[in-house]
C-alpha cells in the first residue's frame, strides 16, 4: 500500500516539474496575482519544513531545491521584469487577500 506522504510527495515532484519546466512563462508575480503564492513561496515552505524537521537550509538552498537550478540562473533564463499592469494587479490582489 502506498504511504499518503509518497503521494503528496509525488504530487510536489510534479507541481515543481510543471512550473519548471513546461510553464516557465508564467512570472512568478502572474502566480502571485492569481494565487497567492509563487515558486519562491514554495521555497519557504519547503525550508520551513526542512528546519521544522530538523535540517536547517537557507533560502538559497530551498530555493535551488524548487527550480531545479540555482536561482539566479533560472531567474537570468526565464524571469522577466514585470509590467506596470502586473505590479498593479499584484498591489489590488495584495489588498483583497492582505
Amino acid at each position: 500500500m502506498v504511504d499518503t506522504v509518497q503521494l503528496q510527495a509525488a504530487a510536489f515532484r510534479r507541481l515543481l516539474r510543471h512550473l519548471n519546466r513546461e510553464r516557465t512563462d508564467v512570472q512568478n508575480i502572474d502566480l502571485m496575482i492569481l494565487a497567492g503564492f509563487c515558486r519562491n513561496c514554495l521555497a519557504d515552505w519547503y525550508r520551513e519544513a526542512a528546519g521544522d524537521a530538523g535540517q536547517p537550509m537557507d533560502r538559497e538552498q530551498a530555493r535551488e531545491a524548487v527550480y531545479g537550478m540555482p536561482f539566479a540562473e533560472w531567474k537570468a533564463l526565464h524571469q522577466q521584469e514585470a509590467t506596470p499592469e502586473q505590479l498593479a494587479a499584484f498591489e489590488a490582489a495584495r489588498r483583497r487577500h492582505g
